[in-house]
């Protein structure tokens, strides 16, 4: 709780907070009064100074930051994610009039199924009149290869979601219906669990309902609807550049659920699978977080590289649960919320207990005369979410804000396409307080509400995902132009239940493997490894050159000189200029090339491999610690951030920072499949690079400045130095840095590793068989370990390199690119 250094001054805090002029507000009365349920979150706020709750709420965002809680925004230059944006004043909501949203959420969640099992099934709406035709059909999300099929366990929507806004009558409406992939979950979890971090006195006497009960009926659900003994439960995600990634990756992780993408999956003779670095694995039960448009480019959408092939087969055969079905995003359209009323009398018996806005489809007989004489207190939007020219695809197009020639293009518009509009009333959203940093604002928002179908029937979150607007404009709005999400407490008249998705004690069988790895992840990891090594790497050659730059002797600048040149090998730097026009000591040229490295866009260079390791720890976000992921992160800010630094203070800031990454990799994750694969990348790498700066740096006509700098950049001068008295020689340098397998930056220590990770890893062999990987990297120990150091020559270290790059491919082969005409399906059908 905020220590209350002073008696509350309601005054300043709410100073100017007044409701905004036809809205109704959360906090205050039209007559100014305070609600009684939000008494104590004022006085445990004006009870403290600014600043500590502005201490306070800084716990809050320090939970979202350590989380690496994002949202993607598309609509920006560089299209990246965006730090959660969250709103520190909870949304509070009493519980008995909870019960009555939570009432309405459950009927509407009925209604719509009744909707869907219609128009997939029997279509007596369209045939009888109740829907016109046009309104199922013209739907781009009504998918005519899924009529006729029941999905498994004979229900569309498992997860359903509405928006809802309460109008300046003090009413909640339906604003509109989620019933594709509903997002926010993860969200609203995340909101939870910084707010009661912030406020934690306040959380536990105002007896806020628990969220945890709701994903523990939706993990049951899903688990239900498998219906197998060991089943396999995967949640379908678009992939990293989905808006919403981050809450795929933390749902699949709270859940328990498996997270894929459809390149990880494959349908064989009607069933899916899941590509793992074992073979094929079926899997049960998907719960679907991408346009169902895209799910399968063979009977839907041809030009989606997301879906999977096949699934709609699949779903036929009934060998699948999908949640929620292909198909259940026909309800989300504006055109459907015109005929809900009527759906409800008809199915129900009753009116709904939470309305929708007021909405009509101007394709409907007579409805177009009587829009386009009320059209300035209307919005217009597209009936069926399609872009169409002149209207946004977002939000709703207010008649009343435009201009006289707008508003001739608009009405051109509904005369020209009545099918594909709708008109809405304008809805003024009630506002809520937010905290200004200084005292409480009233902003407009949403509340997003979700249900879960279960057996015993539907449960419906007691909190949800509540946007709030930056401006004090209360029209519809959306994350993607702006705006903040607040938690949302709904409060109980005694103390709460505390829910757990923990299982009771000895009720859990002991496991201490994380499941099947599929293809993809273990790929991701293997090459996130190798990134990491590269940069590294480059960054040491960099150190050294800044170091020896600096020393004047002429052999020393011929050892720089070849550094420079492996830079520019390496596609770490462009090439550097003529021959004829570098100076002696080559001082502007090798400086160029530093830059070129540390700030240019090749390939090979720092921002490049920081950059890819960065989007390849995005696609394996669920697999890494929290700090590794924060560590990524912040080198990269570094690499943008620290341009005006000498190379040798920068090099050294990153070296550090992949030292730590290096360190959590090796403390931090379980010895299982993926560390494994991401250690083997790491090894091949650094054998690889090992080989290369051997070759280059230890030729036969090598020079001892040449030798040193090999030693520099292996980091092995203090052991060399610790060996040997004498100077730098050739071959005891090549045995330390290639033969020696106790020097953990050698090639010979790598080999034993990789072979030793190898041998870890699953196989498909006969009884008593060596898996030809596991023959390969033997030898390669085998070789390397029984060669002597006057046995080392440029073609020897090159065969040990061209072996290593083959080693990679047949890697890539067997675990990541699985031919699946031959892969094999490692259990049964069940």
């Amino acid at each position: 709780m905020l220590a209350p250094s002073r008696k509350p001054d309601l005054g300043s805090l709410l100073a100017g907070y007044r409701p905004l002029p036809g809205s109704a507000d959360e906090l205050m009365t039209a007559a100014g009064e305070i609600r009684p349920h939000w008494h104590p979150v004022l006085a445990e706020i004006a009870g403290a100074k600014p600043e500590d709750v502005s201490q306070r709420f800084a716990v809050a965002d320090r939970q979202i930051k350590n989380s690496g809680v994002y949202y993607r925004v598309y609509d920006t230059p560089d299209g990246r994610d965006r730090p959660w944006p969250l709103s520190h004043v909870p949304l509070v909501i009493p519980g008995a009039e909870w019960r009555s949203i939570e009432a309405g959420i459950i009927q509407r969640a009925q209604l719509l199924e009744h909707v869907l099992a219609d128009l997939y099934g029997p279509a007596t709406l369209v045939r009888e009149g109740a829907l016109p035709a046009a309104v199922v059909a013209g739907n781009p999300d009504f998918l005519r290869p899924l009529v006729g099929s029941v999905p498994l366990g004979a229900e569309h929507l498992v997860v359903y979601a509405a928006d809802l806004g309460r109008g300046p009558d003090g009413r909640w409406r339906v604003l509109g219906d989620r019933a594709q992939a509903p997002s926010g979950m993860g969200y609203a979890l995340e909101n939870r669990l910084a707010i009661s971090a912030a406020l934690p006195s306040l959380y536990r006497d105002m007896h806020v309902e628990r969220l945890a009960g709701f994903f523990q009926a939706m993990r049951s659900t899903l688990a239900a609807k498998a219906g197998r003994d060991g089943s396999r439960i995967g949640l379908l995600t678009p992939g990293p550049a989905n808006e919403t990634y981050f809450e795929h990756a933390y749902l699949a992780r709270y859940l328990g659920l498996l997270l894929v993408e459809g390149a990880d999956l494959t349908v064989q003779d009607g069933i899916v699978y899941v590509r793992t670095i074992e073979g094929l694995k079926r899997i049960d039960a998907i719960v679907r977080r991408l346009d169902a448009d895209f799910a399968d480019p063979l009977e839907l959408n041809p030009s989606s590289r997301i879906g999977v092939a096949g699934l709609v087969q699949a779903l036929r055969r009934r060998t699948i649960a999908v949640a929620n079905s292909l198909g259940a995003g026909l309800v989300e359209a504006p055109a459907m919320l015109a005929f809900m009323p009527a759906l409800a009398r008809r199915f129900l018996g009753t009116e709904l207990a939470l309305p929708n806005i007021a909405t009509w489809w101007c394709g409907e007989e007579g409805v177009l005369a009587d829009i386009e004489r009320d059209l300035g207190r209307l919005a217009i939007v597209p009936a069926f979410g399609r872009r169409i020219a002149g209207l946004p695809r977002e939000g709703a197009n207010a008649v009343a804000d435009l201009d006289e020639d707008g508003l001739a293009r608009l009405r051109e518009i509904v005369r020209n396409d009545p099918l594909e509009v709708a008109a809405q009333e304008m809805v003024r959203l009630s506002t809520m307080p937010v905290w200004t940093g200084e005292k409480l604002e009233p902003r407009p928002f949403t509340l997003r509400v979700y249900a879960v179908s279960t057996p015993q029937g539907w449960e419906v979150m007691r909190g949800g995902f509540c946007r709030v607007a930056e401006s004090a404009d209360p029209r519809a709005f959306s994350m993607q132009r702006g705006g903040r999400s607040a938690d949302v407490w709904v409060t109980s008249e005694g103390p709460v239940d505390h829910v757990s998705l923990l299982p009771l004690p000895g009720k859990v069988a002991i496991r201490r493997r994380l499941g099947h790895l599929p293809s993809r992840a273990a790929d991701n990891l293997f090459w996130f490894g190798r990134y990491l090594e590269r940069a590294e790497a480059t960054l040491r050659v960099v150190r050294a050159v800044s170091e020896m730059a600096a020393e004047a002797d002429e052999d020393v600048a011929q050892a720089t000189d070849r550094l420079t040149d492996l830079l520019v090998a390496w596609g770490a730097a462009g090439a550097p200029p003529p021959a004829k026009a570098k100076p002696v000591h080559a001082a502007e040229a090798t400086e160029a090339i530093l830059r070129d490295v540390l700030d240019g866009r090749e390939d090979g260079g720092i921002p490049a491999l920081i950059g890819a390791a960065r989007r390849t720890a995005s696609s394996i976000r669920e697999r890494l610690s929290r700090d590794a992921t924060q560590a990524i992160a912040d080198l990269g800010a570094m690499v943008e951030s620290d341009r005006d630094l000498p190379a040798a203070d920068r090099t050294d800031r990153y070296l550090r920072v992949l030292a730590a990454l290096s360190g959590l990799s090796h403390e931090n994750m379980n010895r299982m499949a993926g560390w494994r694969f991401m250690r083997i990348g790491q090894h091949l790498e650094r054998a690889v690079l090992t080989c290369r700066l051997a070759r280059r740096l230890a030729a036969a006509d090598a020079s001892a400045d040449m030798l040193d700098a090999l030693l520099r950049v292996t980091d092995s001068r203090i052991t060399y130095r610790a060996r040997y008295l004498m100077g730098t020689l050739r071959l005891p340098v090549l045995d330390l840095v290639l033969l020696d397998d106790g020097n953990p930056r050698s090639s010979a220590f790598q080999i034993t590793r990789l072979a030793e990770h190898q041998n870890e890893l699953p196989r498909v062999v006969g009884e008593g068989e060596v898996d030809p990987l596991t023959r390969t990297s033997r030898l390669l120990r085998a070789e390397i370990e029984t060669t002597a150091a006057a046995d080392i020559d440029d073609r020897m270290i090159l065969s040990l390199e061209n072996r290593l790059l083959a080693l990679s491919t047949d890697i890539t082969a067997r675990y990541f690119n699985q031919d699946e005409a031959r892969a094999e399906i490692t259990e049964g059908l069940g």
